[in-house]
């Protein structure tokens, strides 16, 4: 099935227009036409905090079987933890991820949500989760963060 290259050069020209080398403003961020919200908004040094990232499924993101590629997936769960480490501290840096992918992924809003397991001084363990616009689980992702120093 063709992707629709219309839709691919405008979310291109338009991420190429607009970005700025800032978190949740870089080229990626924008060529997915990801949204980003942080909770709770009222205490940022809490461990349950989240970030919440929504974003298109578009065909020109899919994988030859027609459902988004995984390593998108991949890299959206990293940002969301990557962001949420960032909000909290300052910019960490990925050690190791694993991801499980549960269901495919078709051409919809999806979200993903990065949270701390455990959050330390030098290293936090982290979970992101993705799901379809029926907010059903389709991939989970856990994750050793390098925390930033203090």
């Amino acid at each position: 099935m063709p992707i629709d290259e219309t839709a691919a050069r405008t979310r291109f020209e338009k991420a190429l227009a607009e970005y700025e080398q800032a978190f949740e403003t870089f080229f990626l961020a924008r060529f997915l036409d990801l949204g980003f919200e942080y909770f709770p908004k009222d205490t940022p040094d809490s461990e349950k905090n989240l970030c919440r990232i929504s974003f298109p499924a578009e065909d020109f993101l899919f994988n030859p079987q027609g459902s988004l590629h995984g390593g998108t997936i991949a890299t959206v769960m990293d940002i969301s933890m990557g962001h949420l480490v960032n909000k909290v501290a300052a910019p960490g840096a990925t050690i190791e991820m694993k991801i499980q992918y549960m269901r495919p992924v078709p051409k919809e809003m999806v979200s993903v949500e990065g949270r701390f397991l455990k959050r330390g001084r030098n290293l936090s363990f982290m979970e992101s989760r993705l799901f379809d616009s029926g907010a059903n689980l389709c991939a989970l992702a856990t994750a050793t963060w390098a925390m930033p120093k203090a």
